[in-house]
């Protein structure tokens, strides 16, 4: 039987993206969202097709030994030939409303994965620095028992071992706090991919799909962004619910047709008599509007109001995304100079330390030293 290592089950970046775009509740909400906006497209069609529908009555009298029996049953047609083009407005404005949903979509989408690759990288930052913190307690628990060491040979003083101690405890602390941050990065983690975070293999840097330049990811953004595109497509729908308010001071005109069969039966005894007949009837419904209490006036200016309210969000909407944009490329530009920096800093750290500790040994320098040296090694590795 084969043995399959660690790193051919380890979880990558891209699996995790996956199983986010599956998994996560809030996406399949608001795919869920834009099923429901879908159907707004066919409510607004059936404003063109016609309405059938069937009718049917019974009744049974009987007094003074003479019963009568009626019942009639019939089906109606009604279609719609003008309305004020409030029909065809209103189809537009529904696929406004499935295109700003669908970017909306988009957006959730671009913001659930930006979290899941976010938690993907807080579960290795958190337990990386918890490594580090157990190595350091394992490092002063190391410093407590040479500094005791010393001390009972009469080489260190009763405080070197209290200073060494009082670290190692401090230790254990920022070494138990760590281990909560790990835990709730992997509750965050379950709660966006859907699965508890297992061995997970470090995400590369993504340098090579970014833009040249902060302009260029600035005009990026302005023109792709899924937030911009749905105020836009939201300004759409409301420039057509204005002129489907607007419809309703329209005259409107409708055709009905209905055929029914009608049946009587009355008498008593021996003498029954029987009275059936059909109908037909064809006739067309014309409403102009007159007054109409000034409702239809106000929804029209209702209607104008949201319209200048959706124009004003997109210029929100862009102002948002160029704001986001600028913080995300000024933060990644302080990143790297962080990252380059401390890596020297490591280094730089680490030489010192093992300076500090020679330096103990031949008694120039004191236990605090060696743990001050100690604390800046962890925090540039931590950085």
């Amino acid at each position: 039987m084969a043995l399959v290592s660690g790193a051919a089950v380890a979880e990558t970046l891209q699996g995790a993206l996956a199983k986010a775009y599956n998994n996560n509740a809030s996406l399949n909400s608001a795919r869920a969202g834009v099923r429901v906006t879908d159907e707004g497209v066919a409510i607004a069609k059936s404003g063109y097709r016609p309405t059938v529908s069937g009718n049917a009555s019974g009744s049974y009298v009987s007094q003074a030994g003479t019963a009568l029996t009626a019942g009639s049953f019939g089906i109606t047609i009604s279609q719609t030939l003008f309305d004020g083009f409030r029909t065809k407005n209103g189809i537009k404005a529904a696929e406004s409303q499935v295109f700003a949903a669908r970017e909306g979509l988009r957006n959730t989408e671009q913001n659930i994965l930006f979290d899941a690759v976010a938690a993907y990288m807080d579960v290795i930052r958190d337990r990386q620095i918890a490594g580090l913190r157990k190595k350091n307690v394992a490092f002063l628990q190391e410093q407590l028992r040479s500094a005791q060491a010393r001390f009972d040979v009469g080489e260190g003083t009763r405080t070197d071992v209290a200073q060494a101690d009082a670290g190692r405890a401090a230790a254990i602390a920022q070494s138990s706090a760590a281990e909560a941050s790990a835990k709730s990065s992997a509750a965050v983690y379950r709660q966006i991919v859907g699965e508890d975070p297992k061995n997970l293999k470090p995400g590369a840097p993504a340098s090579k799909l970014l833009p040249k330049s902060l302009n260029d990811a600035l005009a990026l953004g302005g023109e792709q962004h899924p937030a911009i595109k749905a105020s836009e497509h939201a300004v759409d729908a409301n420039v057509f619910g204005v002129k489907v308010a607007e419809g309703a001071l329209s005259p409107s005109l409708g055709v009905e047709a209905g055929v029914s069969r009608s049946t009587q039966q009355f008498g008593g005894g021996d003498s029954v008599r029987d009275n059936t007949g059909n109908q037909a009837s064809v006739g067309f419904q014309l409403n102009v509007p007159i007054y109409q209490g000034g409702k239809a006036s106000a929804t029209v200016r209702q209607s104008k109001e949201k319209l200048g309210q959706a124009r004003i969000d997109v210029d929100v909407a862009r102002d948002s995304v160029r704001a986001a944009v600028t913080s995300a490329w000024t933060q990644m530009e302080a990143a790297r100079a962080a990252v380059s920096a401390n890596k020297q800093l490591v280094s730089a750290a680490q030489l010192a330390l093992d300076g500090v500790i020679e330096e103990r040994k031949v008694g120039q320098r004191t236990t605090l030293d060696v743990l001050n040296a100690q604390s800046d090694v962890v925090d540039a590795q931590i950085n």
